[in-house]
């Protein structure tokens, strides 16, 4: 079972780090259904993605020692969740978003629990 957490968070690090690093070459037009934006929303989305890089990177890191990175993980984790949050806070303010994005604030919502379930299970039991 550890083996397999690890991979999937691993996969689930480098899966983030993709679509960083997509978001960090080729900026809102990378967005489906996305419109042209200005200068300042072209830049607000290449350095958010650049965080959302590091968050990959840093999941992946984790996943490479999690016996002695659980409380990384969790902090990890509960980012992910935040960002779910404010998905439905931005729901809340300006209105429904497509059901891509509202299909990925579901996993941002439904992953991170699921998540450190299964490492608990795996590392504590």
């Amino acid at each position: 079972m550890q083996s397999a957490l690890k991979l999937l968070l691993a996969l689930f690090g480098s899966v983030c780090a993709v679509i960083a690093s997509v978001h960090v070459a080729f900026g809102p037009a990378s967005i489906p259904g996305s419109v042209p934006v200005n200068a300042i929303m072209d830049s607000e989305d290449r350095f958010y993605a650049a965080l959302f890089l590091g968050f990959g990177m840093a999941m992946i890191w984790v996943s490479r020692e999690l016996n002695t990175r659980g409380g990384v993980l969790a902090a990890l984790l509960a980012v992910f969740f935040l960002g779910g949050i404010a998905r439905i806070i931005s729901w809340l303010a300006v209105g429904q978003p497509s059901p891509l994005f509202m299909f990925l604030g579901s996993l941002e919502l439904l992953m991170p629990p699921l998540l450190w379930w299964l490492y608990r299970r795996a590392y504590t039991a």
